[in-house]
């Protein structure tokens, strides 16, 4: 596996999206519905990305995994029976349900089968009107939450902020947490499609039927003594004056940096895994197969194989760089 590998996007239609994944990135969406969620790289049942180009085109990342597997996640992760990311950007025009996901002993109660789902975002725009509500407000316990939920108040539990592009959210599994009013994000997470909904803001979903809750399930998952989770912002965010290599998440599952640059700089060679999503401007990649462009909205993964790579910006990019945590497996 000496190349980078690009995927078909898995594109998803939500009932709190809008049409920002063809707009702002690039994604061919193939009906005229609302599109909230498109799944860059995933290893879950419900989607396996399917490699688009290359000496592997058409294999699934499933097949790699088994078929190439240290190669690709690195020899500390060779015991990994499931590719540890799942990889998205997020269309948020409308209200994302109040919702929380399982940690490692939630789920295997609540979910088996799944996994486990601790997230972090990165914003790449949000209009005026657009919020962010994550952690619980202080004082907030069990029979507080659930009162709110039967009243439709859970808002009023949660601590909230203005988001605006280049804020970092870190959100550990057992978070509760909801955004919307026009917020486009990239997500990295466990691969995971584990999620409790606890409000849905009083909403009919496209066949005029409100979408199910979880309420059981939700306040079994939720840290209570989680409070307020504040955003980190990334550094000079679509500035393009000066070179950002900022880390911004670490994490048992995942470490994120935020890198900016101008001039060529070269990833890989070093026997770690990396996703790169694009979060502004465009770069140029060359691989052994040819040269690549690479625009805002697009993902590449470098397998751990993969020797060094140039990457040349045009004028300039943004990037958000996954890697593993060294010397931890995989789940």
């Amino acid at each position: 596996m000496l190349s980078p590998l690009r995927f078909h996007p898995y594109l998803r239609p939500m009932v709190w999206g809008g049409r920002a994944l063809a707009d702002r990135c690039g994604k061919i969406l193939p009906t005229n519905e609302n599109y909230g969620e498109s799944w860059e790289i995933s290893d879950h049942p419900l989607h396996y990305s399917i490699v688009s180009q290359g000496p592997f085109q058409g294999q699934t990342l499933h097949q790699l995994l088994h078929t190439y597997r240290e190669a690709l996640v690195g020899p500390s992760h060779r015991n990994c029976s499931l590719f540890p990311w799942l990889v998205k950007f997020l269309d948020c025009h409308d209200w994302l349900s109040v919702q929380v996901h399982p940690d490692e002993s939630a789920v295997r109660d609540l979910l088996p089968g799944e996994q486990s789902k601790t997230e972090a975002w990165l914003i790449l725009d949000a209009r005026p009107e657009a919020r962010v509500y994550a952690g619980l407000q202080p004082g907030v316990d069990a029979a507080t939450f659930e009162r709110a939920m039967l009243q439709g108040t859970v808002a009023d539990c949660l601590h909230s902020f203005v988001p605006k592009p280049g804020d970092c959210l870190f959100l550990p599994a057992g978070t509760v947490h909801a955004v919307g009013g026009g917020v486009l994000l990239a997500e990295v997470q466990q691969t995971s499609d584990a999620t409790f909904r606890l409000f849905d803001w009083n909403r009919l979903g496209p066949d005029g039927k409100a979408r199910p809750l979880h309420r059981r399930e939700g306040l079994a998952s939720i840290h209570w003594q989680a409070g307020p989770v504040t955003p980190i912002p990334a550094q000079d965010y679509g500035q393009s004056h000066r070179p950002v290599w900022q880390s911004l998440v670490r994490c048992p599952y995942f470490e994120l940096t935020y890198v900016q640059q101008k001039e060529p700089f070269s990833l890989g060679g070093s026997g770690q895994m990396l996703a790169l999503m694009v979060l502004h401007g465009s770069l140029q990649m060359d691989t052994r197969e040819g040269t690549h462009r690479l625009s805002t909205g697009e993902t590449v993964l470098l397998p751990a194989s993969c020797p060094e790579h140039e990457f040349r910006p045009s004028p300039n990019v943004g990037l958000l760089l996954a890697s593993l945590p060294r010397n931890t497996n995989a789940a």
